[in-house]
């Protein structure tokens, strides 16, 4: 009954998209980031989802003559640079050919949608609505998580949806705490008090959910997280205090055995897991180091032989680590790539604070950049100690900045009247409510 249900709701999202591109990107995203299609039973679970989404997105482009003008930006452009280079490494991979391929197949899809999200994002009411989306797709895990957590107390880990980018607990604890601050920015832009409220709960059970994974990566994001959150707010000394007693109750919370294990954050060399990270990460840039400029390939370190050539004595595994996820594969010429993707989502947020800054029709952009932020810490942070380098996530935030830092230069630009002509300063789910403090 289940999969007939989502068959028939997806099915007629998709026939919308047809008409408004936008749903289908929409869909598309929901089907990448919550991975909907693995939550039902029957047919519906390996139908391609994500592929009839981003057909029917183009095929409603072309029906509706979106989007009617373009102008590419320094993301899409170095996204487009990053497609072509993988492309060359995996040409090149000297690891197993059929899984670069792969890996390979799946992040060239996840850009062309990305892409195709970047032209299409072109209104304030659809980077509402997509971070809307990014909310409820990892905040079902989230709140899901955090009441397992609470009934349980705490006495086993909270994990992942299965067959998907964050099934790890590790993914889905860094996933959670890049949603949380995105949840507080809907919450302050919210106009009603049961919908601000209910987005104050998801967040605290997403804190449990994310102390529930009993991560140890996550506890060191969670800690950045909370200092960046703090600077990043208007009310230093309410949210301060917001921000102790919130992660200071989870964490009180925990049993011992979680607090022994967290314990062993200070000792990480005593620690069988800990070392064998180290040691990947010197395989992974070993390899870049004798191939600068095309890496070892897509999932180079995972074989043992190439391992073997560059590092003996290592043993073969998951990077366990964006920076040399990137380094190990492509080499430092894309990983410069990929880091100028990020670096330019964080100059978006600069650039849009400061744009925003005594607007308060721009108030919402301002907020939605100070947030963002704090999930760029959530994610470079915790990401340091996992393989989450194409999270597709993460990449649509940057894109969300790069469309919110379009609308800003524009308005910014236009006269006060233009501006008040079309309604921009009062929109219609902030009618009357002031931008409220993190």
């Amino acid at each position: 009954m289940r999969d007939a249900i989502f068959i028939a709701l997806t099915g007629l999202l998709l026939m919308i998209a047809l008409a408004r591109p936008f749903v289908g990107v929409l869909v598309w995203s929901w089907i990448s980031f919550m991975n909907a299609h693995r939550l039902v039973w029957g047919v519906a679970q390996t139908m391609p989802w994500a592929t009839m989404a981003f057909a029917a997105t183009l095929v409603g482009c072309i029906l509706a003559r979106e989007p009617r003008s373009f102008r590419p930006n320094a993301l899409m452009v170095l996204l487009v640079v990053f497609a072509i280079g993988i492309t060359v490494t995996t040409l090149t991979a000297i690891g197993p050919v059929d899984e670069a391929w792969a890996k390979w197949d799946r992040t060239v899809k996840v850009i062309a949608g990305l892409l195709l999200t970047a032209v299409l994002l072109t209104e304030r009411w659809r980077i509402h609505a997509l971070v809307w989306l990014m909310v409820l797709s990892i905040g079902y895990f989230g709140v899901r998580g955090g009441l397992f957590t609470i009934a349980t107390g705490g006495a086993f880990r909270v994990l992942g949806p299965p067959d998907t980018m964050i099934a790890d607990r590790n993914h889905v604890a860094v996933a959670m705490l890049v949603a949380l601050p995105l949840m507080n920015w809907l919450r302050m832009h919210s106009r009603h008090f049961v919908v601000r409220a209910g987005l104050v709960a998801a967040m605290v059970l997403t804190l449990f959910g994310t102390i529930g994974t009993q991560s140890r990566g996550a506890l060191v994001a969670m800690v950045a997280v909370a200092g960046m959150f703090w600077l990043r707010s208007k009310g230093k000394l309410v949210s301060g205090i917001a921000v102790v007693l919130a992660v200071g109750s989870v964490i009180a919370f925990m049993p011992q055995n979680w607090v022994e294990r967290m314990g062993t954050i200070e000792t990480f060399e005593q620690d069988a897991s800990a070392m064998g990270r180290l040691r990947i990460w010197e395989a992974a840039l070993r390899v870049a180091l004798a191939r600068p400029f095309t890496g070892g390939g897509f999932r180079a370190v995972y074989d043992q032989g190439v391992v073997d050539a560059h590092a003996p004595g290592v043993i073969a595994r998951a990077t366990h680590s964006i920076y040399f996820e990137v380094l190990g594969e492509h080499g430092f010429v894309l990983f410069g790539v990929w880091l100028a993707m990020i670096a330019v989502g964080v100059i978006y947020t600069r650039q849009i604070i400061a744009a925003s800054r005594g607007r308060p029709d721009l108030a919402w952009a301002g907020d939605l950049a100070r947030m963002a932020q704090v999930s760029i810490v959530a994610y470079l942070v915790g990401g340091a100690f996992l393989s989450l380098a194409y999270w597709d996530m993460f990449w649509t935030l940057m894109v969300v900045l790069g469309a919110t830092h379009a609308l800003v230069r524009a308005s910014a630009s236009a006269p006060a009247a233009a501006r008040a002509g079309t309604g921009e300063a009062d929109p219609a789910w902030h009618r009357g409510k002031p931008a409220r403090a993190a």
